[in-house]
């Protein structure tokens, strides 16, 4: 099955954890990339998440999510398929998705990923048949068949 967590998703261990829902999207996004790790789940990434996540300020943060990234890549949607990812993004973003989230969908469906996962619920009201557009603790209980 092949995934694609966005930029908040990574982030979202370094966030407060005193909020309960933070904590249990923390929790559900480190089991999700223990999946990943276990080869159990496709792990997408993008020539926009390297992007965004080369733009992190703190050093240590964007080191740690470029390994995981690096790592663990079933596959990469690099800047060659620029001109596809951007016209498809721009369709998404008549929604009113903003630009580097209509791409990250755009590169999702780029690579056909079965899952978008964001803790963005913004983003997450774009609906589309072509993908499924979980939070991190939606998709963990769909993999448990809850």
């Amino acid at each position: 099955m092949k995934i694609y967590l966005d930029m908040c998703c990574y982030n979202r261990p370094y966030d407060d954890q005193t909020q309960l829902k933070v904590a249990m999207e923390t929790q559900s996004k480190l089991y999700i990339q223990a999946l990943i790790k276990e080869s159990r789940l496709e792990l997408i990434v993008s020539y926009m998440l390297r992007y965004e996540c080369g733009n992190n300020p703190f050093e240590m943060r964007r080191k740690a999510i470029f390994d995981f990234m690096h790592q663990n890549a079933h596959e990469y949607v690099g800047i060659e398929h620029k001109a596809e990812i951007e016209t498809k993004a721009a369709e998404i973003m008549r929604t009113g998705v903003k630009f580097k989230d209509a791409c990250h969908v755009a590169a999702a469906l780029y690579a056909k990923c079965d899952y978008f996962i964001s803790t963005d619920n913004r983003l997450l009201k774009y609906q589309t048949d072509q993908i499924k557009m979980v939070t991190p603790i939606e998709f963990v209980m769909e993999m448990e068949g809850d």
